[in-house]
């Protein structure tokens, strides 16, 4: 099965300052992805690299059948279609409801009839659980539920992956698992995900491939996500011992 996600001999800047140097990564169809890692070590420049939103400074990319690195602008809008971006801070317009937002995504996108796009939305919060919630504004809505309407506005055009960028890093745990639980969900139901994350506990509940940002690079730690936090926890002891 081809990749749908590649990457080779990448290096990926943010202003301008190399973050992930020479990285490799292979994402086949239907997996479950965490991009692990502490803050600044480049978990959310990666996903902005596959959204084509990151200065690549070498190597190659292809996501979703597109070269990124001979990627026209006019064409963006062609791979991003083919992706769904669920973003920490939600990014929903305020001043419309969630049946107001996600019809924007689908006029934006080329959608023009009524019946389909109710159609499509409908099924959509069924697929995330609010079912009853379209006419309500986001502000009437609990930080799970605005993170259930980006989810859905993700899945508005049957993406070929789907980039999750800390999905649950304003959520109180237990809301986070419910998160969790419905991107494991669309993952069992043939979707591919990768989900750039701290939130290790979590990942507890819901273990699958990880690859960790370290060092300006990727490792990839088939061992369980909590034997990667006991090892974080040693390392972090062994520097402060250095530096006293």
């Amino acid at each position: 099965m081809n990749p749908i996600c590649e990457l080779k001999e990448v290096t990926l800047a943010h202003d301008n300052i190399p973050v992930l140097k020479n990285i490799n990564l292979s994402v086949s169809p239907g997996e479950l992805v965490y991009i692990i890692g502490k803050t600044g070590t480049g978990k959310s420049t990666l996903l902005r690299a596959l959204f084509a939103d990151a200065n690549i400074l070498s190597g190659e990319i292809n996501v979703c059948g597109y070269n990124l690195r001979s990627l026209k602008n006019k064409d963006i809008p062609l791979l991003r279609r083919k992706l769904g971006m669920v973003f920490q801070d939600f990014r929903l317009l305020t001043d419309r409801s969630v049946y107001e937002n996600l019809s924007f995504v689908l006029k934006a996108t080329g959608w023009n009839r009524k019946k389909e796009i109710d159609n499509r939305i409908q099924e959509v919060l069924e697929m995330v659980g609010l079912n009853f919630k379209g006419y309500k504004m986001p502000h009437e809505l609990s930080g799970g539920e605005q993170q259930r309407v980006v989810i859905a506005r993700a899945l508005l055009n049957n993406p070929q992956m789907i980039l999750a960028d800390e999905p649950t890093g304003n959520l109180d745990p237990e809301t986070s698992e419910g998160i969790m639980s419905l991107l494991w969900k669309l993952k069992e139901s043939g979707n591919t995900i990768i989900v750039a994350t701290h939130d290790y506990e979590t990942l507890k509940k819901f273990n699958s491939r990880t690859i960790i940002c370290v060092n300006n690079s990727l490792s990839e730690k088939r061992e369980t996500v909590i034997d990667f936090i006991d090892l974080e926890k040693q390392i972090d002891t062994i520097l402060k011992k250095q530096q006293q």
